[in-house]
């Protein structure tokens, strides 16, 4: 007689249960709370804080079911393109405190519909391109950055819904008028100022620097021109002096009869 051997179908299902198994414990792995941070879970919503943990940049394994994020008070410069785009569910991004010197047109994708606030307070941010944040409808925090003020950022803010909170300690680093420098960007602005006005007056300028030069050319002109008439006119006179005078009649006029 041959070997019994153990009925297939309880093989097929002790195989079935490990690979189960194993694949509970690697979405188990997935939903894991990067280091070194704390994930704190409240019926289901988690909230990540890695505030202080001297991060240089954002952690890659973000639980996709995070609603709060606390990033601040590290050492993050960059932010890629998408970095959060996975977080459909995030409602606050907290940002601030850290050395963040740009922001790209791609670099908050993904979070359009659900971001309820985005904190970039206290960075390194100079410019702010238009499409950058201009598709969020959550409050912005922008105060205690150093702001290149020009028409771009102007144009940039008007899109925006600025944390009414922070607006006023919005201000301008340089400018490219230097009015604006060290004063609150949005008052100005809501004043009747506009950053947008300097390239208008540089066409002003160009134009006046054009229409003089053209004067310049036209007076040169005219200065050759009576220069060449009255040299002309000299030689011409020197001709003309050159020429032998008429001899004068011989035959004396005698006296009547």
């Amino acid at each position: 007689m041959g070997t019994v051997r153990p009925p297939r179908p309880l093989l097929l299902l002790v195989s079935t249960r490990e690979s189960c198994l194993f694949l509970l414990f690697c979405l188990h792995l997935g939903a894991a709370c990067p280091q070194p941070c704390r994930c704190p879970d409240h019926a289901g919503a988690v909230a990540v804080f890695c505030s202080l943990r001297g991060l240089q940049e954002v952690p890659e394994d973000i639980p996709a079911n995070t609603v709060l994020l606390k990033l601040d008070a590290n050492k993050i410069s960059h932010l890629p393109d998408g970095a959060f785009q996975h977080l459909h569910r995030l409602r606050e991004l907290d940002l601030s405190h850290n050395a963040i010197e740009a922001i790209g047109p791609a670099t908050f994708a993904g979070l359009a519909g659900g971001l309820r606030l985005l904190d970039l307070s206290y960075n390194r941010i100079q410019r702010i391109p238009k499409d950058a944040l201009g598709k969020l409808s959550a409050k912005i925090r922008l105060s205690h950055n150093p702001l290149h003020c020009e028409c771009a950022l102007q144009e940039a803010l008007w899109e925006l819904k600025l944390d009414p909170d922070s607006v006023d300690e919005i201000a301008c680093h340089t400018s490219v008028q230097e009015e604006f420098v060290g004063k609150p960007l949005v008052q100005a602005l809501d004043a009747g100022a506009s950053l947008c006005s300097v390239p208008h007056r540089t066409t002003d300028v160009a134009m006046l620097v054009t229409m003089f030069g053209w004067f310049a050319m036209v007076i040169a002109y005219v200065v050759y021109y009576v220069r060449h008439n009255q040299e002309d006119a000299r030689r011409h006179l020197e001709y003309l002096k050159s020429l032998p005078s008429a001899p004068a009649s011989k035959d004396p006029i005698g006296p009547g009869p």
